[in-house]
């Protein structure tokens, strides 16, 4: 399906991917991944034939329909509907004829080719991926103009999968999604019927959705199958063992070159030494797969601890304009140590919840108490846009410490994660994971014990989302988290509250249940379970009444078994009297009165344990019935 051969690409003189190959097969479903900037977007751009190759081919079959979302997203009057049905071209294109074909010939090819396109569904199939993507049947009669941007790139990604083009390209599509729309595009594409390649820094994502991992990395491509946690492990399997070839190769390289050496200019060694030379000039060096290491985030502690309850609401209601609250009704306690994730669609009044607990919106109703000297710290994405563009990250954090000598300001950048080479690159020229590290380093500079995060991980890769993972767990506060990171979720959130209709209360369940829930196999699920709590009841009612009739048997099973035991005990005593020595000589015939008993016993012992053996097979019988 997709064939990339010595594939060479360069962008602004920079060569990104260097004689890079790889091929996928119809239907094949990949993840590209790779540090940012590594040139995963640029592969992109070339395969859609934006970007002209410098050297090597890219090539599928004839015909083949690429589709990737559009950069930009549509802003016209036109309903949600009828942008994502128009995407169709084919289809489009079949009905605007049909209004105007007069030929019958021509009417029947044209009818015929709508049903194989299965055109009839079309508005079915729009409405649904719409909805999974977070529209109602209302929002889907509205014009995009009425939409934000986000919202309208969820409409871009609607149309992409509505047209089901042979290569679909998707390049981080979970950036504008909540983790509602997330969960059903996992779905989606897991059921996808042609090809997908898919940037992505979502590792849950990856493992659900894709059956092989492309690794763009020092310019070239290495295709791994499975899904991204098994191409990590067989990744990590392969670097330990280029290591020991490296090390055991570093090794005889220096044997052959003390060899040669010491021998090169001995007539009788010359000819080993030279052969040893060839040798060592033929000997290829193993690199090393080792990643450069990824800076980490540092968040400083607090100044001082407060007790919990941090903040305390009793029947709290929130909104923007008076008398319409998004949120109400909330009794909640959030305490010194907490790590609470918030769950719900976006529109739902998560980010109004946040913006409550970081003083940004005031009660309208009910009452809020909040410990003396709380500091809170709140990071959100579109924050980027507060950055002052023309400054570098130095004088960002210059503000915030006016006396201080320079050293001590470019250490406290250095905490933020930004090489020195950047601290004085302006902030329009940084990456979107650099300003993510700048905003979030100047968010806690104060040492919050509060710290909410609202999509955290939009411009971050994975390396760099497991470093902000291991920040968040020693951070010593209480942390806030909205996310569609569910990696990010499950590693760092002890709690889960969902924010749904009008209200904040917590979810009574995990992540696997609440993604049952969104993908519309809950109940499903809740059937099975009470089906099997039902039919569980059922055996356990059978076995007491098995058990019950039973009774009897189990008595007697029970009388023998002490029959045994006695018996055995009588045994042992009477192996321990014939054993005196004394017994011997002063009662001889006693002894043959012991033996005989002793016979005696030993067939009643058999006889016991016969029986046993009968009465505990009924009974197992019986159970098993």
């Amino acid at each position: 399906m997709l064939t990339i051969s010595n594939l060479s690409l360069r962008v602004a003189g920079r060569l990104l991917i260097e004689e890079a190959s790889l091929s996928l097969p119809a239907g094949a479903k990949a993840g590209l991944v790779g540090r940012n900037g590594t040139g995963k977007t640029t592969l992109f751009r070339a395969i859609t034939g934006e970007l002209a190759p410098e050297k090597g081919e890219i090539n599928f079959p004839k015909n083949t329909r690429i589709g990737q979302v559009a950069q930009e997203a549509p802003g016209t009057d036109e309903a949600l509907i009828d942008i994502v049905l128009a995407a169709d071209t084919e289809r489009a294109s079949l009905l605007s004829e049909a209004e105007t074909a007069t030929d019958p010939h021509r009417i029947a090819e044209i009818q015929t080719r709508l049903a194989d396109i299965d055109a009839h569904s079309a508005e079915a199939r729009a409405a649904t991926i719409l909805a999974g993507l977070g529209f109602d049947q209302d929002a889907q009669q509205r014009p995009a103009s009425s939409f934000s941007g986000g919202w309208r790139m969820r409409v871009a990604l609607a149309s992409v999968l509505f047209a089901q083009p042979d290569l679909l390209l998707l390049d981080e599509p979970t950036n504008y999604l909540d983790l509602e729309g997330t969960l059903w595009l996992e779905n989606y594409l897991s059921n996808y019927p042609h090809t997908v390649l898919l940037i992505s820094h979502d590792r849950d994502l990856l493992n659900r959705t894709v059956s092989s991992i492309a690794h763009l990395e020092g310019r070239k491509l290495t295709l791994w199958r499975g899904g991204y946690d098994q191409f990590e492990r067989q990744r990590a399997e392969r670097a330990e063992l280029l290591e020991k070839t490296r090390v055991k190769q570093e090794a005889a390289r220096k044997h052959m070159q003390s060899f040669v050496d010491r021998f090169r200019y001995k007539a009788s060694k010359a000819r080993q030494a030279q052969s040893r030379l060839k040798a060592l000039e033929k000997l290829q060096p193993v690199e090393s797969m080792l990643d450069g290491s990824v800076t980490p985030f540092r968040f400083p502690e607090p100044d001082k601890t407060v007790a919990s309850p941090i903040i305390a609401l009793e029947k709290g209601a929130v909104g923007y304009a008076p008398g319409k609250p998004v949120l109400s009704n909330m009794t909640l306690r959030i305490d010194a140590d907490d790590r609470i994730a918030l769950m719900g669609a976006n529109g739902n009044g998560k980010s109004t919840f946040a913006k409550l607990l970081s003083d940004r919106l005031k009660l309208e109703a009910g009452r809020i108490t909040v410990a003396p000297g709380l500091k809170v710290a709140m990071f959100a994405q579109h924050q980027l846009d507060d950055l002052r563009p023309e400054e570098n990250a130095y004088e960002h954090v210059r503000r915030l410490m006016p006396a201080a000598p320079e050293a001590k300001v470019r250490a406290r950048v250095a905490q933020f994660g930004l090489a020195t080479e950047k601290m004085s690159t302006p902030a329009k020229d940084l990456s979107g994971g650099e300003k993510a590290r700048l905003l979030m380093g100047l968010a806690v500079f104060e040492g919050p014990n509060l710290f909410i995060l609202d999509e955290p991980t939009n411009h971050l890769d994975i390396d760099s989302r497991a470093a902000l993972i291991q920040a968040l767990n020693e951070f010593p506060g209480a942390v806030i988290l909205i996310s569609h990171d569910r990696h990010l979720i499950e590693a760092t959130a002890d709690r889960l509250w969902l924010v749904k209709d009008g209200a904040v209360a917590p979810f009574d369940g995990d992540l696997s249940d609440y993604r049952r829930i969104v993908t519309g196999q809950a109940s499903d699920r809740r059937e099975k379970r009470e089906a099997d709590k039902a039919s569980k009841a059922d055996r356990r009612r059978e076995a007491a009444q098995r058990r019950a009739a039973l009774e009897p048997l189990a008595k007697e099973i029970k009388a023998t078994e002490g029959l045994i035991e006695r018996t055995r005990q009588r045994i042992e005593k009477l192996d321990g009297e014939m054993a005196d020595p004394a017994l011997h000589q002063a009662e001889p015939a006693r002894i043959s009165t012991l033996a005989k008993e002793r016979a005696k016993l030993s067939d009643a012992l058999s006889d016991h344990e016969e029986r046993w053996l009968e009465l505990s097979s009924r009974y197992e019988e019986g159970i098993a019935q």
